[in-house]
């Protein structure tokens, strides 16, 4: 069943329930395979939605009046991205990185994140960017296979400074515009 994902620029009214989307995920990664490593009270927190609100980048995906998703998009990488052999050649100006990109463990499979990623497409075109990036945990099968399936290339595997969780290695991914 087909069910009906809206997608909006996040506000503060919305902070609570992406902090529990986020504490559910992570409730739910506990109990089955973690492809990403994520852990409750670390990463993703209610801190890293502020961040991206703040930053005038968080999203939210709704289906009816449940939180189903969110990610943040910015113009600003990893400090890691800098060793990543890219596509593209330019400023983050004209490029958008992804961010926290997380579904709802009562909406997967559901095409919430397909859609996140293709409001993100929509998005970076409007604002004439060239490229989107992002990265993912080493082995993060499932995300792999989703940016794959939606024209996304690997370009590298780099270090992003999280060895000290457990995530040492992390796959570089873009997609032309």
């Amino acid at each position: 069943m087909e069910q009906d994902i809206q997608i909006r620029k996040a506000a503060e009214s919305d902070l609570d329930s992406i902090e529990k989307l986020y504490e559910d995920i992570c409730g739910y990664l506990e109990t089955h395979k973690n492809y990403p490593g994520w852990q409750k009270g670390s990463y993703p927190s209610r801190r890293d939605a502020e961040k991206g609100l703040m930053a005038d980048g968080l999203y939210i995906a709704c289906i009816g009046s449940k939180t189903a998703g969110a990610m943040i998009l910015k113009h600003e990488p990893e400090e890691g991205y800098k060793n990543g052999r890219w596509l593209t050649e330019d400023d983050y100006q004209h490029i958008y990185v992804i961010y926290t990109l997380a579904v709802h463990p009562d909406f997967l499979k559901c095409g919430v994140a397909t859609e996140l990623l293709m409001f993100a497409e929509r998005a970076a075109r409007r604002e004439q960017c060239i490229s989107i990036r992002l990265d993912v945990v080493k082995d993060n099968i499932p995300a792999e296979r989703l940016y794959q399936k939606c024209g996304y290339q690997l370009v590298g595997t780099v270090s992003l400074g999280y060895e000290a969780y457990g995530l040492p290695w992390f796959h570089l991914y873009e997609k032309i515009l």
